[in-house]
């Protein structure tokens, strides 16, 4: 399946009543997400940035080198940077300070060269977000997610990839992470 929208060029909108998609890359496109610890850093942040900036989940998947999401902020005043730092940097604080106690070699791989920041486990930048309001782009961005850990070869249906929201719309579990059916746009 091909990505569900053309990447162009865009600016971030705080854009009320429109779903955002976002998609962010390990740095150097390296698979510090390949690790169920890393995973579950992310879902953990994933929900308490949801709580903290009151937006709905409807989709998302975590691969070993990038993470997509389909989110729905729940009130008209809000701030994609805000959310995206909030998502981002305590995955990567978390992840920095465990190599350092228990696998210091792997940093290398994080090491910018740089005096600050030292290490990176996030790509520099926001990554791809995009404001949505059209109901048959988010069906096709949320089956572009889902489709991800199936076109690269992780597993052969959507729903079989444990760290993807696809098995929580078909058998209506909350597990890794409960999503927000009851705001989706049936």
């Amino acid at each position: 399946m091909q990505h569900p929208v053309k990447r162009t060029k865009y600016s971030r909108f705080n854009t009320p009543g429109s779903a955002l998609f976002m998609s962010f890359r390990c740095y150097k496109y390296r698979k510090f997400l390949n690790y169920n610890r890393t995973r579950q850093y992310f879902l953990d942040s994933l929900n308490r940035s949801r709580t903290k900036y009151l937006f709905d989940i409807w989709a998302y998947v975590i691969m070993p080198e990038h993470v997509h999401l389909l989110i729905w902020p729940r009130f008209e005043s809000y701030s994609t940077s805000d959310i995206l730092k909030s998502l981002k940097l305590s995955v990567s604080k978390k992840s920095i300070n465990w190599l350092r106690m228990n696998n210091p070699e792997i940093l290398e791989f994080m090491r910018t060269g740089l005096v600050q920041p030292e290490f990176r486990f996030w790509q520099n930048g926001g990554g791809y977000i995009m404001n949505v309001d059209d109901r048959k782009a988010i069906e096709e961005i949320m089956e572009y997610i889902h489709m991800n850990p199936v076109k690269a070869g992780l597993v052969g249906r959507p729903e079989d990839w444990y760290w993807s929201s696809s098995g929580a719309w078909i058998y209506d579990s909350v597990k890794p992470l409960r999503i927000d059916k009851d705001s989706y746009p049936i």
